[in-house]
């Protein structure tokens, strides 16, 4: 007679979950979110101009998107300086491309948010890449890829 527990297969969700991109792109909607709701603090409350705001949002949010992408959505386990130095290079570029994005859109009159949001789909596909296979690459160790 065999005493062990049957094994409890996981719901749904935690299968879901258990999906990388499913959890990159949770992680990143969550982010997006606090980015927006800083944006909008600098802008309504803050008064100050959408073109720094847009930025000073994006940076302020650095470190929590960084550490959510990199424990949540990749659970990486290699060195913290190296991965951070390539971040930091990621938000310089995603930094330049959202502020031109959100100020060329609010621009033509379609207004900031939109503009955020698009800047958001243009960065979001090409940075899931860029997060898994250069800033929280798994380490190699001796010829072998350590995961």
């Amino acid at each position: 007679m065999d005493d062990r527990a049957p094994q409890k297969s996981p719901n749904p969700l935690q299968r879901m979950w258990a999906i990388g991109v499913i959890r990159y792109l949770a992680v990143g909607g969550f982010c997006f979110l606090f980015d927006v709701a800083l944006l909008w603090f600098a802008t309504s409350v803050l008064a100050i101009h959408l073109v720094p705001a847009t930025a000073i949002a994006f940076l302020a949010s650095f470190v929590v998107t960084y550490s959510m992408q990199r424990f949540v959505a990749f659970a990486a386990d290699n060195k913290v300086a190296p991965s951070v130095v390539r971040y930091t290079v990621l938000v310089a570029a995603n930094t330049i491309i959202t502020t031109a994005i959100v100020w060329g859109i609010d621009e033509i009159g379609w207004g900031w948010l939109i503009g955020k949001i698009l800047a958001v789909g243009v960065t979001t596909i090409t940075n899931y890449f860029v997060y898994r296979y250069w800033v929280f690459a798994p380490q190699k160790i001796e010829g072998t890829r350590h995961v």
